[in-house]
């Protein structure tokens, strides 16, 4: 029995595939027969390699890929298919705008009227021509986009960001955070260049370095060939993490609760290793001067798209009612937990960290002007957010996942300085 999803994907790449054809064939008419044949069949052939990279990449991505190459094609394929996406959307709103209106003005009147000495037939199939053409260039440019992005996703940016905090102690002005967040270490192939993003991380010469969450894919053995490389991560107040959706292994088939149980324990193992301190639902208070920081850390809460609540605020909260400590840091991996949660219930904790969305891997992200699809799901995704007297501000990943490239929304480390 073929479920409603599967049908419904079938019908909508055959729509694709019925746009992007009728495109093609379009802008071709006037070509050579035997050129129009040559390049049918190699449309044909790619649309195969399509479907089969359709496939492949669900597959492949819950295990290691058997090669680079085929990583990288798999990739590119999918970019073709996106690309084919728009010119179907493009094409579909030329049906709309050309096809509708003509149908109607045949049955009202039975009859061309020529204008200029063109018969209306013939400047409807021009502009169709016109709409084919651009459909085809925008859609090659976003192929070709999505093909370039994958040569970004080792070029992290440094981003510096002060966060006015009211009535911040003076022990604690000018307290230098680096964090980082989303590495997804299962999507890594270049160690070296890993190693340079760290490099980066130990130039900015922070107090504090904190992380937020997905340190893997799915599997903690993702991890093994980067210990060395993150391990080097070091500041005088330390590093401190929590785990992201990502980390528990919620996106493999195990083949019994206690194999998932272990893998969940090697990772907390390997934060440890590098010398990282795990926040779970727990806290720990820091000395700066004269005075105390709380940084709060919760296990991955979501209040979008069904992600599970594993967090407890309350519960990483407790012994700090009495006040005594002066300003209070959360690290929660979803930044849906802040509006959800963290401002409605804990006005005290003046800033919250988070990462998870990667601003999508795809957008625009200029000075003045960010645009990214996450932003329907998710309304804060990147970068520093304010409500009241609270701040949240989140990371656009260190890694990637799914798409092996980021193109507009690059790879980040961000410095978080307070004032």
């Amino acid at each position: 029995m073929i479920s409603k999803q599967l049908l419904f994907f079938g019908l909508f790449i055959l729509a694709v595939e019925y746009y992007s054809f009728v495109a093609t064939r379009t802008v071709l008419r006037n070509a050579n027969s035997h050129f129009q044949w040559g390049l049918f069949i190699l449309y044909a052939m790619l649309s195969l390699a399509v479907l089969w990279s359709l496939w492949a990449f669900p597959n492949y991505g819950k295990s290691a890929w058997p090669s680079l190459a085929l990583k990288y094609l798999v990739n590119i394929l999918i970019g073709v298919f996106l690309g084919k996406i728009l010119v179907a959307a493009i094409m579909l709103i030329g049906d709309l705008l050309l096809v509708i209106p003509n149908v109607v003005k045949f049955l009202t009147q039975f009859r061309s009227s020529p204008a200029d000495g063109v018969p209306e037939g013939a400047r409807f199939i021009s502009r169709f021509t016109f709409i084919s053409q651009t459909a085809l260039l925008l859609g090659a440019a976003l192929t070709s986009g999505l093909v370039y992005g994958m040569t970004n996703r080792y070029r992290y940016q440094i981003r510096r960001v002060s966060v006015p905090i009211p009535s911040l102690p003076d022990a604690f002005k000018g307290l230098r955070i680096v964090q980082i967040s989303d590495i997804h270490s299962g999507s890594f192939d270049d160690p070296d260049a890993v190693a340079e993003g760290v490099v980066s991380i130990l130039d900015q010469k922070p107090d504090l370095i904190l992380f937020t969450g997905d340190l893997v894919n799915d599997k903690a053995e993702e991890l093994a060939p980067y210990l060395r490389v993150f391990n080097k991560l070091k500041a005088p107040l330390g590093v401190y993490s929590v785990l992201g959706n990502h980390d528990y292994g919620d996106y493999v088939s195990w083949p019994s609760d206690d194999a998932k149980k272990q893998n969940l324990d090697q990772l907390k193992q390997h934060h440890a290793a590098m010398g990282w301190r795990l926040l779970m639902n727990e806290h720990v208070v820091l000395q700066h001067g004269d005075q105390q920081l709380a940084l709060i850390g919760v296990e991955n809460w979501g209040a979008k798209a069904g992600f599970p609540k594993y967090g407890d605020l309350q519960k990483a909260t407790a012994g700090l009612e009495n006040g005594d400590v002066t300003l209070k840091i959360l690290l929660s991996h979803d930044p849906s937990h802040w509006e959800a949660e963290v401002r409605k219930i804990y006005p005290d904790i003046a800033l919250t960290l988070s990462g998870h969305t990667h601003g999508m891997q795809f957008g625009i992200d200029i000075p003045g002007f960010k645009w990214s699809p996450v932003q329907y799901i998710y309304d804060q995704w990147a970068g520093l957010y304010e409500q009241g007297n609270q701040y949240l501000y989140v990371n656009r990943g260190f890694g990637f996942i799914g798409y092996q490239g980021r193109l507009g929304i690059l790879p980040e480390i961000t410095v978080i300085e307070l004032a």
